[in-house]
């Protein structure tokens, strides 16, 4: 196992929940592959931690359905195929237009400045070149938004859809073009919604998801 990772301690949570979250994290933004094999004395070493607090790390990312368990085989990276990613960006799609409609209704001028400056903040990140700042501030964009529909269980939702392809689309931001196409996506939906156009913003959030299914849909079939 050569994937450069390493737990960050919180002296506010339990070991369990730092190892799950430290694994979590890895497996989300790549760090361990898809298909990859998840040896419990190897993470243990790793982590500096004994294997109990792996195990249990495992069986909650098995719930989360980012790890499957093959018999005599053990714990592995799921795969995501173009089904797992289509059922996903369908429920997706659904619920973010729920939060449009919320959050043009919704959101105060205050909030338009913030979802502008995500927007900038976005665009400054592509210059810099790093992927997780780069996705990480696509995420903080739309959390913008999420916030503004004011329903915490449709945030919590959304939160983990995206979640569950959060890998993929750091592949996508590799490309200069699908970066660029980003960065005006961002805006004409920052400009519908501060129109309060919601069939616009709606619609515009649409292409934006299918842009970004149609570049993940690649990458997975790049590693199949």
């Amino acid at each position: 196992m050569t994937s450069d990772f390493t737990v960050h301690m919180d002296e506010y949570l339990p070991l369990r929940e730092v190892v799950f979250n430290t694994l979590r994290q890895a497996i989300l933004k790549g760090e361990l592959k898809p298909g990859e094999r998840l040896m419990e004395i190897a993470l243990a070493e790793k982590l500096g931690v004994s294997r109990t607090p792996i195990r249990e790390a495992m069986r909650k990312l098995e719930l989360e359905g980012l790890v499957v368990m093959i018999p005599r085989r053990g714990a592995q990276v799921a795969n995501i195929t173009e089904k797992d990613l289509n059922d996903v960006l369908e429920v997706r799609i659904t619920l973010e237009n729920m939060a449009i409609e919320k959050a043009c209704a919704n959101m105060t001028d205050a909030d338009i400045r913030k979802l502008e400056q995500a927007a900038e903040v976005f665009q400054t990140s592509t210059a810099e070149g790093d992927l997780v700042k780069m996705a990480e501030a696509d995420v903080n964009f739309h959390e913008v938004i999420y916030e503004a529909a004011d329903n915490k269980r449709l945030m919590q939702v959304l939160n983990n859809l995206r979640e569950q392809i959060y890998r993929y689309r750091v592949e996508y931001l590799k490309e200069d073009e699908s970066r660029n196409r980003l960065v005006k996506e961002h805006e004409k939906i920052t400009r519908a919604i501060k129109e309060r156009d919601v069939k616009a913003a709606q619609e515009l959030s649409f292409e934006h998801l299918e842009n970004q299914r149609m570049g993940i849909i690649q990458a997975i079939r790049a590693e199949e």
